[in-house]
């Protein structure tokens, strides 16, 4: 039984679809979230780092596998993405890294997702334009950072997935339901 199996057809459940990240990706993420102050901020968890392609909120168990048809149809069709960090922004409860889409494939498969979905009676597109970046932290009170970037290179995801997003009092726990590679990987 996968954990998609586990959850009857018409439980409304948290979802939404997001970019997954190399091993590496992650590991260096983890120790440069170790490397800031201590007790300001609650760091995200090496599972939940991903960059969200679109939130869908909470929707019908059965709505899962059409949502992954459409997530797999444009992951396909996507070109090859290559991100950056560009720089580092809070909002009132998380930090994160603002990253750099400089040829433009993950928002053209953000782009395409969010038209799939929006066909598919699912996602309603959000007002301002999406913007790639990755949560690395969560906090009560703005701890307004300064940190130096990281220094990751070129980030080639590692594929795209739907995730069921579980909140929890220590925090929200994601569970990928489906993965597709990316550009017919």
């Amino acid at each position: 039984m996968t954990p998609a199996d586990s959850v009857e057809g018409d439980v409304r459940i948290r979802l939404f679809c997001a970019l997954r990240l190399p091993d590496e990706t992650v590991d260096e993420l983890v120790e440069w979230q170790a490397s800031l102050p201590d007790g300001r901020f609650r760091p995200v968890a090496p599972d939940n780092l991903h960059v969200t392609l679109a939130f869908l909120g909470h929707r019908p168990r059965r709505d899962v596998e059409p949502i992954g048809a459409e997530l797999a149809a444009a992951a396909r069709a996507a070109r090859p993405i290559r991100l950056s960090v560009r720089g580092y922004r809070e909002t009132r409860s998380v930090g994160m890294l603002v990253l750099e889409d400089a040829a433009g494939a993950a928002s053209g498969l953000a782009e395409d997702l969010h038209g799939r979905l929006e066909r598919l009676a699912v996602y309603k597109p959000e007002r301002r334009e999406w913007l790639p970046h990755l949560t690395v932290m969560r906090f009560r009170e703005r701890p307004r950072l300064r940190p130096e970037l990281p220094e990751l290179g070129a980030i080639a995801p590692s594929g795209a997935a739907v995730y069921l997003s579980r909140l929890r009092p220590t925090g929200a726990q994601y569970v990928v339901l489906e993965e597709f590679g990316l550009g017919g990987d």
